[in-house]
């Protein structure tokens, strides 16, 4: 890959997941709240909807970043020689290490940021230097694992599903996909990886939501669903799904069509 295409997808992926995530952040706030152990009204309801923004403003442009940097280097050096019947592992592969690493800056940022979504009256820095206080720089990283666990199977789903998506468009209209094709493409991507990945978001939330000494506070995936299984049943797994679907969907249109769109400018 060409230090112009590298730089390219830094650039495009950052500005990608500054927009999205901004323009997204409500319906963010209400999943996370829906999924929150005290209920959606303990947790803040409709009020304080952009509580927790400023650590998704910073934390937004790196963490993109370092997905798409990732994600198409690892593709452009797995593609060489491969045959086309091993291009959805390629894809796999690629969006696989992209999250692994994109996680080590979007972890911090998610725990603060949901801990101030379900405690509207706190502010952001109010939240980062208690979790530093009580919990260390360990407390910023509670979650790494579940989130890595859920991004990995929603990334299996989403990169190979939306480049052949891409793909088929391609073939059926004999050129390559515009910026806004592309966009349709990861909307349906998004969707569908959002449904069937909810359980693991669930045991994310409430995995960071927890306070040391808790029962999730050992960040163990397999019992946080086993717990929630046991108190609310499927429901209780799939809490949050629609707004979940409804933001990753439309999360999936702006941010990958913004890639898109941002990456052929800069090249």
């Amino acid at each position: 890959m060409e230090p112009r295409e590298s730089w390219a997808a830094l650039a495009a992926g950052g500005v990608a997941g500054v927009c999205v995530d901004l323009i997204l952040f409500p319906l963010d706030t209400v999943k996370t709240r829906l999924q929150s152990p005290q209920g959606f009204r303990k947790a803040g309801g409709f009020r304080g909807i952009y509580a927790g923004v400023p650590s998704t403003a910073i934390g937004s442009f790196p963490n993109a970043a370092a997905f798409f940097i990732t994600y198409e280097n690892v593709k452009s050096m797995l593609h060489h020689g491969s045959t086309s019947y091993l291009t959805p592992a390629t894809h796999m592969v690629a969006a696989s290490l992209g999250e692994v690493v994109a996680c080590l800056i979007r972890v911090p940022s998610e725990v603060v940021k949901q801990r101030a979504q379900v405690s509207p009256s706190s502010s952001t820095l109010r939240i980062l230097s208690h979790t530093l206080y009580h919990e260390g720089i360990q407390g910023l990283y509670r979650g790494y694992k579940s989130t890595v666990l859920r991004e990995i199977p929603f990334s299996l789903v989403q990169f190979p599903l939306w480049e052949s998506l891409k793909d088929l468009w391609s073939w059926k209209q004999g050129h390559v996909v515009d910026s806004w094709q592309s966009a349709v493409c990861g909307a349906f991507a998004g969707g569908f990886a959002a449904a069937v990945t909810t359980p693991l978001d669930v045991a994310k939330t409430r995995i960071m939501l927890a306070k040391a000494g808790s029962s999730n506070a050992s960040g163990n995936v397999l019992a946080a669903l086993g717990g929630i299984w046991r108190t609310q049943g499927l429901s209780g797994l799939f809490a949050g799904v629609v707004p979940r679907m409804a933001a990753i969907s439309l999360g999936g249109f702006i941010f990958l069509g913004t890639y898109e769109k941002t990456r052929q400018l800069l090249l």
